[in-house]
């Protein structure tokens, strides 16, 4: 069954690729969606939706703590008034005119060590592993997957969550699989639950989910986590959605790592199965927007497949106005979804015809 889509609003953007599939888009507790977007030395802050409507200048800038390094998550807080960022050698708080707030200075993800590097003692080895950052909806707490040091000077990693204010360490959780090559942070609509989902490359990847009540830090990993990629949340549902590290299946979670639901992905036209690409999620309460682009290697192929948000039973397949969209999707919770057109840099967001 083809269920077609409406589309809500197109902008050009060049580099609007990372909303789509990267890090660079934001949640709110309220549900809205700010755009994180890098531009020369700086961090541009959009707010989504005035950005679609056309609205080209950014609510913040922040300049980045290290022009033309490597950067790994960055986070800003509620009201704009603070980006953080995580570095290869610290975690940072920066204010609009570039001023820092404080600093976090951790093992470098590089080589592990603690010695000084580089002329301001942050410069960090090169590499493509870093950790990542993510201020709590209330803009109080930031926490931080970071690189430890051992007295054995060998890299280990912990996630940290520190006071927004200062940057002062409140509490950590040591983790028992130090050989991430990247993370991601996923704020619960509660307020109060965080979901780090650590890669580890062909290792798996670690998925971990914690609270801190202002005095304990409470937290827990999830079964069978070394392969399960964190995916979405929705304030109207009570778990989580994942899917697994070779795309094998998706998965709807409890928030204590149960599983509620569970479905592979359809059999297409090829002899090999396709599997589900990385990038899926809560269109709304009721509805999971999954892909799988990637499977199929061909753009008159693959489909956005939309399913039921309760058992993931399969609806249907997008059909497009126009024609097949070969791009993945970031599904938004409020209805929409986002896909990226390469070819001519347009940013477009759906809806199902109808709604």
């Amino acid at each position: 069954m083809s269920i077609t889509a409406h589309l809500r609003a197109s902008v050009q953007l060049p580099g609007g690729a990372a909303l789509v599939s990267g890090f660079a888009l934001e949640r709110r507790g309220d549900g809205s969606h700010r755009a994180l977007l890098r531009r020369g030395h700086g961090l541009e802050v959009h707010e989504l939706d005035e950005l679609l409507a056309g609205e080209r200048a950014p609510a913040a800038v922040f300049p980045l703590p290290r022009p033309g390094g490597q950067h790994g998550g960055r986070s800003v807080s509620p009201d704009g008034e603070f980006a953080v960022f995580a570095g290869p050698r610290a975690v940072r708080a920066v204010a609009q005119d570039g001023t820092t707030r404080w600093e976090y200075p951790h093992g470098c993800w590089g080589c592990g060590q603690s010695r000084p590097h580089g002329a301001d003692g942050q410069q960090g080895c090169d590499g493509p592993v870093s950790g990542s950052c993510r201020v709590s909806d209330d803009g109080r707490l930031v926490w931080a997957h970071v690189a430890s040091v051992s007295a054995a000077q060998h890299r280990g990693e912990h996630w940290a969550v520190l006071d927004a204010r200062d940057g002062r360490e409140l509490a950590r959780l040591p983790l028992k699989h130090p050989d991430s090559a990247g993370s991601r942070q996923l704020a619960h609509p509660d307020g109060a639950h965080i979901g780090l989902s650590i890669g580890m490359g062909q290792d798996g990847v670690l998925l971990h989910w914690a609270r801190w009540d202002g005095a304990e830090l409470s937290s827990w990993g999830v079964d069978r986590g070394l392969d399960r990629i964190l995916a979405d949340v929705h304030p109207g549902h009570p778990g989580f959605l994942t899917v697994e590290h070779g795309g094998e299946d998706l998965q709807l979670h409890a928030l204590d790592g149960t599983v509620l639901a569970r479905r592979e992905p359809q059999q297409g036209e090829d002899e090999d199965p396709p599997c589900w690409d990385h990038d899926c999620g809560f269109v709304d309460a009721d509805t999971v927007l999954a892909s799988t682009i990637d499977a199929d290697g061909d753009p008159e192929l693959g489909r956005h497949w939309l399913l039921d948000a309760r058992t993931l039973e399969i609806r249907g397949t997008v059909g497009y106005p126009g024609g097949p969209v070969d791009s993945y999707a970031r599904p938004l919770g409020d209805g929409t979804w986002l896909t990226y057109d390469d070819a001519d840099g347009t940013l477009n967001r759906w809806s199902v015809a109808g709604r």
